[in-house]
């Protein structure tokens, strides 16, 4: 089986980070990335006025806070769909604690997306909020259906 060669992303250009990049193009919407890097980095100035931390430290500390280390998976043996919990690694975890972040902002209305994602990154930063509330919620479900990790291939 032919293995799958990543795009390298650039490191973005204020922060020089990777993972920012990474998020701007998760945030990005029909290719308009330089409104995604508009938000981000209004989002970034926000975080800096409200808690006085550096924003990519908050940034980091927040997606670390929401990454899972477990998720289920579903598994079909012998007729029957068992939920079998499997380890998260390194990218998907990253890339489901984003996709998680912008959702939970997106969910939110009222205010400007800025301030949306602000809040939720704040939040997630303290361990609290929504994104949160999922993270725990997908590791429940992977220790409720512990009986079926022999399953894991």
């Amino acid at each position: 089986m032919a293995k799958f060669k990543q795009k390298e992303i650039k490191p973005d250009s204020i922060y020089n980070s990777i993972v920012v990049s990474k998020f701007i193009n998760q945030l990005m919407k029909k290719g308009k990335k330089s409104i995604a890097k508009k938000i981000i980095y209004k989002t970034f100035e926000n975080i800096k006025k409200e808690t006085k931390k550096e924003p990519l430290e908050v940034f980091e500390k927040a997606l670390e806070n929401v990454a899972p280390l477990l998720e289920v998976k579903s598994t079909r043996v012998g007729g029957a769909t068992y939920q079998v919990p499997k380890e998260v690694k390194g990218n998907r975890r990253l890339s489901l604690g984003m996709r998680w972040i912008i959702n939970a902002a997106k969910a939110k209305k009222g205010k400007s997306m800025e301030e949306r994602l602000t809040s939720e990154l704040i939040q997630a930063f303290n361990n609290e909020g929504e994104v949160i509330k999922k993270r725990i919620n997908t590791h429940k479900m992977a220790e409720a259906n512990r009986a079926f990790a022999h399953f894991n291939r």
